[in-house]
């Protein structure tokens, strides 16, 4: 097989070329609404200046309101107690992952290590009740030496051996972050006076090309970013030069969402091509291949996504059909990588095409889905979802295509693919259930053979509930499965307190999985658990997603209400004692839940939320979202984001419940002025309301354990409040 970059390695002078954009010729385009009309008479504007003098002092001030009524309660010290004991626990099972130096890494937290340490220790050791960790990177102490409010995004190393390394460090968990290159052998970073690879802060994408070189998308001059604010310039970058002498290889356009590298290695390293990914919405991409000719567009459909390389081909799978190969939406299938270069060739005018057609590796039945795909060195692993649980499927090229088989895992789990091995055919796998603490296993693609490394602790008393699989029927008349975990001797009396959680958005599934905290905070005291595998997940393919996307955003909200009133007709709750909780897109659905529904729920805790959409494009990455909501800039979109928007339906008079809504100020992926926004008009129209802004945590709105532990005590003594009293 060639290596595409031979020339790209030895010289940055390729020509860029820029994609056109297709218009859409099957109707008129509708003339675009100014950003600056939209919501200009918001009172609340201020609070977009995420970390402005006025925005904080009200921030400061709704903490000063809400913590002492949440943390003033009796019973809040105990579960914040628990919390951290859980969180904090020694005796955690560490994930690790392999690295190209023999070793297995791992980043653990705990009461000794707030900010957390990176560290190493050997499979063998792994194996035993207490292994020996090495320190790679302390990030207490690093951020007690530079004194920065570090939080570790993670490390990407060169492989084979991964001892050369970017790590990312976010100031208070935002996302942009801070790169910095390591070396794992001296356990330093090296020197930037000595070449030493270092990335300003920024919402950046890279990786590695080959030791000296990095491939980089960031905002190189001031601007030059897209109106979802991420970058679209991608440009090699080599040892010792600085960021103006930087060689770009690739550009997109200011209206994509961003512009990504990735790098086709084989098991040994070898690079064996680079590919320009560019986000043109949400979920829609086009892949450039970078040939020594310059940038050729691969031929995949718009929806679909490349998802590992393994023995030479590109897998990807698809969110559309593809009828001209015969593949459908959902499939995974593969393109061999020797005849696409020559395609890739000849759509720049080089030789002729090869007559290269994708293969089909795997088709998923109507109740089943592709959730993640990885690879070992000569394997392709994929886990599937079969009526939300999951399986384990392992297949093998050979001379008659793909042969398929399934490790022989527990059923009715949750199935997790973990780190794999690219010097052998090995692969962690993790498997857990609502009331299954977490095992880890070691599978050898190669025989099929299954080692359970190691199992979490049990962290509260599963003996007292079950786990039971119901449909609800929506307003359309689609049925929607929920799982629900409640007491065994659960009278239907509508007495249960019952806490229900759904996303519904971005094709993301939820599934089964072990919640120790929730366990003991909510189960362990009485508590019903639901979770709602409502349209817009992946949970059955991109078909589940695609049927409410946009226009079709309410049916989300009705598969919602749907499970709510099922719980309640068969008596297992009542408006009197449900709750529900979401975040980010699932803060928006609390947000619909209680502007259309109140009646139905006597707690709403909005996490990180949603809830301006009709500004949503013009904050934080707002408008690389589009895709998924509509553009409030199009008065027809607009008109049916206005029907669900829960900042402007909200209306005095309701019967609405007291929510609790919480942000974290270093949210600069969704921004914290949608909670700010949703509190401040509760507040205005008469509705008491509880608001808990976190000044550091990012997304994720807390940065290091004890912040979890606070947020998630906050959450449980409110709905112990409001359903359990």
């Amino acid at each position: 097989m060639r290596n595409l970059l031979f020339a790209l390695l030895a010289s940055t002078s390729l020509m860029t070329l820029t994609p056109a954009i297709a218009a859409d010729t099957t109707k008129p385009a509708e003339a675009r609404t100014p950003l600056a009309e939209l919501g200009k008479d918001d009172p609340y504007l201020w609070m977009e200046e995420i970390e402005g003098t006025r925005a904080m002092d009200w921030a400061k001030a709704q903490n000063g309101k809400t913590l002492p009524v949440l943390q003033g309660d009796a019973r809040y010290a105990g579960l914040e107690a628990q919390a951290l004991a859980i969180l904090n626990a020694k005796d955690r099972v560490p994930g690790v992952s392999f690295a190209g130096d023999g070793s297995l890494r791992n980043f653990w937290q705990d009461a000794d290590h707030v900010r957390g340490v990176w560290r190493k220790t050997t499979l063998e050791s792994y194996r035993t009740d207490q292994p020996a960790w090495e320190t790679i990177l302390d990030i207490d102490a690093l951020s007690k030496a530079e004194n920065a409010n570090w939080v570790f995004k993670g490390a990407s190393c060169l492989a084979p051996d991964d001892t050369r390394c970017l790590v990312t460090l976010s100031n208070g968990g935002k996302d942009a972050v801070t790169v910095r290159e390591f070396d794992t052998t001296t356990e330093t970073f090296v020197d930037p006076a000595k070449g030493g690879f270092v990335l300003p802060e920024g919402k950046q994408n890279y990786t590695w090309l080959d030791k000296d070189t990095l491939l980089v998308a960031r905002e190189w001059t001031s601007g030059e970013l897209t109106k979802s604010g991420y970058a679209y310039v991608l440009k090699t970058l080599k040892r010792g030069q600085s960021l103006d002498q930087a060689q770009e290889v690739y550009r997109g356009t200011e209206t994509d969402v961003s512009v990504s590298p990735y790098v086709l290695r084989d098991p040994d390293g070898k690079v064996m091509g680079v590919i320009a990914h560019r986000g043109v919405t949400f979920f829609e991409s086009e892949d450039y291949l970078i040939t020594p000719m310059g940038a050729a567009r691969l031929p995949f459909p718009a929806k679909s996504s490349i998802q590992t390389f393994v023995d030479g081909r590109l897998v990807f799978l698809l969110e559309q059909d593809w009828p001209e190969h015969g593949l459908k939406v959902g499939d995974l299938a593969e393109y061999n990588i020797d005849p696409l270069t020559v395609d890739a060739h000849a759509s720049l005018g080089h030789g002729k095409p090869a007559g290269a057609k994708p293969q089909l590796i795997f088709r998923p039945t109507a109740k089943q889905s592709v959730e993640s795909v990885t690879n070992t060195r000569g394997k392709l692993v994929v886990a599937i979802l079969d009526n939300v649980k999951g399986a384990t499927l392992v297949f093998t090229h050979g001379a008659k295509g793909w042969s398929q088989q399934k490790l022989d895992l527990p059923a009715n789990s949750s199935i997790g693919l973990g780190s794999a091995s690219e010097k052998d055919d090995r692969l962690f796998v993790t498997v857990t259930g609502y009331l299954t603490p977490t095992t880890y296993w070691i599978a050898d693609t190669a025989t099929l053979k299954l080692e359970q490394v190691k199992a979490s602790p049990a962290r509260f008393d599963a003996s007292t509930h079950v786990v039971e699989q119901f449909e609800a029927t929506s307003k359309d008349g689609t049925k929607v499965p929920y799982f629900i975990v409640h007491p065994k001797g659960v009278k239907y009396d509508g007495a249960a307190p019952t806490l229900l959680y759904a996303y519904g958005g971005f094709q993301v599934s939820m599934t089964p999985s072990y919640s120790g905290v929730m366990g003991k905070l909510w189960l362990e005291r009485g508590g019903t658990y639901v979770v709602a595998n409502i349209r817009g997940g992946g949970e059955f393919g991109p078909a589940w997603h695609e049927a409410a996307l946009k226009e079709n955003r309410q049916k989300a909200y009705d598969d919602f209400f749907a499970v709510s009133e099922d719980l309640i007709a068969r008596k297992i709750t009542s408006p009197r004692h449900l709750g529900v909780m979401g975040g980010s897109n699932g803060g928006l659905l609390m947000g619909v839940a209680l502007t259309q529904r109140p009646e139905l729920y006597n707690a709403i805790v909005v996490q990180v939320p949603l809830f301006d959409m009709i500004r949503y494009s013009q904050i934080g990455a707002g408008a690389s979202w589009v895709g998924e909501y509509g553009d409030p800039a199009i008065p027809s979109e607009r008109a049916v984001i206005a029907k669900y928007d829960p900042y402007s339906n909200l209306k005095a008079g309701q019967k609405y419940p007291e929510v609790f809504i919480e942000t974290s100020t270093k949210d600069d992926r969704v921004h914290p002025a949608h909670a700010r926004k949703a509190a401040a008009k509760l507040e205005a129209l008469g509705y008491p309301v509880l608001y808990y802004e976190n000044v550091d945590g990012g997304h994720a709105a807390s940065a290091n354990l004890a912040e979890t532990a606070r947020r998630q005590a906050l959450e449980f003594i409110y709905l112990t409040r409001k359903l359990m009293d």
